[in-house]
């Protein structure tokens, strides 16, 4: 494999990119860049009596603060949005994890999210939307219902993965991206990478099954925009940009999609090594 890719300085960053890069200073303008993309949206598609739709990850999460801000002070009705989580973790059992853990996505965008927001400018809970484990069918159902997806927006996992489409070799770049919402073990390498993030390097406590949507629903968003700012999301953004499109790498798989783009802060726009 070609990797000379991770030698591109932080000047060089972005230059024949086949996924547009978008250089930002901290990771604030990050969170604030993805922010105001959620509010505009919204406002847009208000303002012409149409739903939003949106792909929601919990990572990155910087936005979600901002977003609320905003919708509180702008007075933004959400009562036409729909709101669809990429992920759950799962118990060994196949149920989601308790709202109450502090690795549970429902408990997370229940406590910043939907709790933060004026009732009055709220969507109903039945437009907060996760993948059901007993249902898989059930999202790309509710997409196509609602004629498509406004925007997904997520994170880049440390093998490539988005939501927790996680790497599979021996299938096709066109095959993995067929593939739709559904149960999954969760490898070793992401639980370690969330577990040094989330529960201070326990990785025996961190879950090792999940109901993820799937790269089919991400993949037909009308828009998709990620956000990059950890040290090890300069090798990372580096491969998802340059690298060949493959399942062995699946955010490579955004090079082909039509609208495309990731905020990459200057931490994680500096050289690997």
């Amino acid at each position: 494999m070609d990797t000379a890719y991770f030698q591109i300085s932080q000047e060089e960053l972005g230059r024949g990119a086949k996924i547009p890069l978008v250089k930002l200073g901290d990771s604030g303008e990050v969170f604030y860049e993805m922010a105001l993309e959620m509010i505009a949206e919204i406002e847009k598609n208000n303002a012409a009596g149409r739903r939003t739709v949106f792909i929601c990850p919990v990572g990155p999460v910087g936005q979600y603060p901002i977003f609320v801000r905003l919708v509180n002070e702008r007075r933004l009705s959400l009562k036409n949005c729909w709101f669809i989580n990429m992920d759950e973790y799962l118990t060994d059992d196949g149920e989601w994890i308790d709202e109450s853990s502090p690795l549970s996505f429902h408990g997370f965008m229940k406590r910043t999210v939907y709790t933060k927001i004026d009732p009055e400018m709220l969507m109903p809970e039945a437009q907060r939307v996760f993948p059901d484990p007993h249902d898989t069918g059930a999202i790309a159902r509710l997409i196509e219902q609602l004629g498509g997806v406004d925007i997904a927006f997520g994170g880049i996992g440390i093998n490539g993965h988005l939501a927790f489409n996680e790497a599979q070799d021996e299938l096709t770049p066109e095959e993995f991206a067929a593939l739709h919402t559904r149960v999954l073990k969760i490898s070793r390498e992401t639980r370690v990478a969330n577990a040094i993030g989330d529960l201070n390097g326990a990785i025996d406590a961190m879950p090792t099954k999940c109901v993820t949507i799937g790269m089919a629903e991400i993949l037909s968003a009308r828009k998709l925009r990620l956000g990059v700012f950890r040290d090890w999301h300069r090798a990372v953004v580096r491969q998802a940009a340059y690298g060949e499109v493959s399942a062995h790498f699946p955010v490579t798989l955004a090079q082909r999609h039509p609208d495309a783009k990731i905020y990459v802060n200057a931490n994680a726009a500096k050289q690997p090594f």
